[in-house]
């Protein structure tokens, strides 16, 4: 079992190093791009960790996430919206430094590597909080509404971290145009969230209690 979870655990890291590689360096047209390297650094250094803290401590939850394939239709187009968005903003980014269209200053990238990392943080403590976490939108068996800790204040604190996660990448890669693609992400969020809402309502007991409850889904007092 845990044999079988490392293999796929491994072709998946070091698929998506290589694509990612090909996405930023590519368009660039030089591996001396230092901020493609930070970010990636940034990116898999801290992913390899969580990734074998899960293995050790909860395979089933890392299971669940290695497990990106939707059931649900409506979650499809999401999917395809967010490939695009990452596509196109990793590419522009690589160009951004290529032909040094709107290059931003060092403490714009610091500033935004904090924000990486911290937002990391904050998903490692999701996945600690929600052993329910799984990548697709599914109502799994013996699942059970959480309304502790994180999940307290908004009831997707996952999305949360990830959208400040990705805002913050193309700021790493020093590309304020890449930024305007990613700003496509919060609307795949909210998009993915009203679906997601309806399945847990119609199949988690105790969900729309919970709604009532938590009443903000991303942003306190905001959203």
């Amino acid at each position: 079992m845990k044999k079988k979870l490392i293999i796929n655990g491994l072709i998946k890291l070091i698929s998506g190093f290589i694509i990612l590689m090909l996405l930023i360096f590519l368009p660039a047209g030089t591996l001396r791009f230092l901020n493609g390297w930070l970010f990636i650094g940034l990116l898999f250094i801290p992913m390899l960790i969580m990734g074998i803290v899960l293995l050790i401590k909860n395979p089933a939850l890392l299971e669940k996430r290695l497990n990106g394939k939707e059931k649900e239709s409506e979650q499809k187009g999401v999917v395809a919206l967010s490939g695009i968005m990452f596509l196109a903003g990793f590419v522009v980014a690589g160009l951004n430094y290529r032909f040094d269209w709107w290059t931003l200053p060092d403490w714009c990238v610091i500033a935004a590597s904090v924000v990486f990392l911290l937002s990391y943080v904050m998903y490692a403590e999701v996945l600690r909080e929600n052993t329910y976490l799984s990548r697709t939108i599914e109502v799994q068996e013996n699942q059970k509404v959480i309304d502790t800790g994180l999940y307290s204040i908004v009831r997707h604190p996952m999305y949360s971290a990830t959208i400040l996660m990705f805002l913050a990448i193309p700021l790493i890669l020093g590309s304020l145009i890449a930024l305007f693609i990613f700003l496509a992400y919060p609307l795949a969020i909210a998009l993915r969230i009203s679906n997601e809402e309806e399945v847990l309502e119609k199949g988690l007991a105790g969900y729309s209690e919970y709604k009532k409850k938590v009443k903000y889904r991303i942003i306190p007092f905001i959203w």
